[in-house]
């Protein structure tokens, strides 16, 4: 019988990275919007209001589910595996 194999698995392995909290993706996303706001309406409150309230959010987004954007992404490929629209009446037959 052979000895079994112990592999050695930190738990920094598992968490997402993050940038202030927020997901580096979304986070990024944040920063570019407030940019676009600032270079737009030549506004720095605006952009960074809009930063913040961004930045809020994709923490909140991380914490609930870090995985939550390539979800939303890969949805649109994959086929509906039950809709509710097209409910069809299945008739139930009992045998004695």
């Amino acid at each position: 019988m052979t000895a079994r194999r112990v592999n050695v698995v930190y738990k920094a392995i598992g968490k997402p990275l993050t940038i202030m909290g927020a997901a580096r993706d979304l986070f990024f996303l944040s920063a570019m919007l407030g940019a676009v706001v600032f270079n737009l309406f030549n506004s720095f409150l605006g952009g960074l209001v809009l930063f913040l309230i961004m930045l809020l959010a994709a923490r909140y987004a991380t914490q609930k589910d870090p995985q939550i954007i390539r979800i939303l992404l890969n949805s649109g490929r994959f086929k509906r595996q039950y809709d509710p629209m097209k409910f069809t009446d299945e008739k139930v037959v009992y045998r004695a």
